[in-house]
């Protein structure tokens, strides 16, 4: 299986090149364009994070209840995804380790990896942001998406992320959620209102923008829907 990230960082786009038996996961609906061979099915998953409560649990998170499995049967078949906001994608290669995943940021997989539902605490609850988050394990490709463009950083000690900028991080960091400005007051006037704080050593993925931001943004200027 090979994977190429294509247009990043505006409006990326994932092309999979898959051998004969290979086998890649997606978010239902992810998928814009497939070779005619290519067996495409709906499943809740089997495994761990697999089946009804496995579905029901990424639905909480802000997934799909079902997900897309793809087999190419023929060698040299193609496969084309994209995520549902305009940005970027980034493609991590799983080792047995665990990536936590923001809710609605993951697009496909190989068949090895697996997807389940991690908490995180009330810390996320009070973060605004999704009280789930995605745990991924496993071994081989994960694609996950930004909106925006996504960066990386390593961090060796201490690092700040506003809440709504979060894409994924390896779990051998840790977070606390708190304001970025000691007021309360100061915080929320200077638009900043409450930020991740990691700790430890790993990566840590952005994005240049805010999801929640920008959907009050132009919620606000959108005409009123009658009837």
């Amino acid at each position: 299986m090979d994977i190429q990230l294509l247009h990043q960082p505006d409006n990326a786009i994932a092309y999979v090149k898959l051998d004969a038996g290979d086998e890649i996961v997606a978010q239902a609906g992810a998928m814009i364009a497939m070779s005619g061979m290519i067996n495409a099915s709906t499943t809740l998953r089997k495994g761990k994070g697999g089946g009804i409560m496995g579905g029901l649990k990424r639905m909480l998170a802000g997934e799909s209840l079902f997900l897309s499995v793809f087999r190419a049967p023929l060698p040299n078949s193609e496969i084309w995804f994209a995520p549902k906001l305009m940005g970027d994608l980034l493609l991590y290669d799983m080792q047995g380790e665990e990536l936590v995943v923001q809710a609605s940021s993951y697009l496909a997989s190989g068949s090895n990896v697996d997807i389940d539902l991690g908490w995180q605490g009330f810390k996320s609850f009070f973060s605004g942001e999704s009280i789930f988050w995605l745990s991924i394990t496993g071994q081989g490709p994960l694609v996950v998406t930004s909106f925006g463009a996504v960066y990386e950083v390593d961090v060796d000690g201490e690092y700040t992320v506003d809440t709504g900028h979060i894409v994924a991080f390896e779990k051998t960091l840790s977070f606390t959620v708190g304001k970025a400005n000691p007021s309360w007051i100061g915080s929320f006037l200077g638009g900043e209102g409450l930020v991740c704080r990691f700790s430890g050593k790993g990566k840590l993925y952005c994005q240049t923008h805010n999801p929640g931001s920008f959907g009050s943004t132009i919620g606000s200027r959108l005409p009123p829907v009658n009837g």
